[in-house]
């Protein structure tokens, strides 16, 4: 059984009165989604409108070093 079934599943055990609970919470969970999505595009437009001059470019390895990871 999926998740998402098992979700559904325990939605028919829940009383009514705790139901508005749950729907805030799934609407949080995917209202962040939605929001995280929306900065995404955003940055990307952001860099894909920007001047030349203003895009740094970086090999991968420094990228790395700078992150901590290489």
């Amino acid at each position: 059984m999926s998740n998402r079934e098992r979700i559904v599943e325990l939605l028919d055990v829940i009383p009514d009165y705790k139901i508005g609970y749950v729907l805030a919470y799934v609407q949080g969970m995917a209202a962040d989604e939605e929001a995280d999505d929306i900065f995404c595009q955003r940055m990307i437009e952001n860099y894909e409108n920007a001047p030349d001059e203003d895009k740094e470019e970086l090999p991968l390895e420094e990228c790395l070093k700078e992150w901590g990871l290489g």
